[in-house]
């Protein structure tokens, strides 16, 4: 793809400089990103995000972003948002989408379309507690891309592959995450 210009909205510039100072600075490689999600009514909340430290100082996002959850009216809920559930698709989805168009760019691939479909399977009988030796979580996630791009399908494929070795989402569904949670009482 020499000599061709690929524009697919991606910095890679920026982001290679990005990754270019981390490496003398490690420290500054450490974010933490924070969620702060507040109970509504039966199984509707609101989840606000805005801001994150990183850089070894806090950061904030442009604007507040907020998210409905809810259940659907066959779990007899209200079904004003997406299930939680759905959120770890629409995560893994995006990180991986965003990593086919930050990697072809950097390869020279101009891309025409990408999109992502995921399914994710789930036996509801462990959440519902009807038997404990069913998982809560789902039991597997098949994602499937369709990539129009200037390439030949071993590429495509090697950029979706590449997608998922750099994705944080996807190593999070992947592999175990030390998750602690505590309990405070509000005065």
């Amino acid at each position: 793809m020499a000599g061709t210009s690929v524009n697919n909205g991606v910095n890679v510039e920026a982001l290679l400089a990005a990754r270019e100072a981390l490496k003398s600075a490690p420290e500054a490689a450490k974010f933490m990103w924070r969620a702060s999600c507040k109970w509504q009514n039966g199984t509707h909340s609101q989840t606000k995000i805005q801001g994150f430290h990183g850089l070894g100082q806090e950061q904030k996002h442009k604007t507040e972003f907020s998210f409905e959850a809810d259940h659907p009216e066959i779990f007899a809920s209200e079904d004003l948002g997406v299930t939680p559930i759905e959120y770890v698709l629409i995560g893994l989805a995006s990180c991986l989408t965003a990593g086919v168009a930050a990697v072809a760019q950097n390869r020279g691939v101009q891309l025409r379309s990408v999109e992502a479909k995921l399914q994710g399977s789930m036996d509801i009988q462990g959440i519902l507690g009807i038997d404990s030796d069913v998982r809560n979580g789902y039991d597997d996630i098949k994602v499937t891309f369709d990539i129009d791009a200037d390439a030949p399908l071993k590429e495509i494929e090697a950029l979706v592959a590449q997608s998922q070795k750099r994705s944080a989402v996807y190593d999070i569904v992947t592999n175990p995450t030390n998750v602690s949670v505590e309990v405070h009482k509000k005065r």
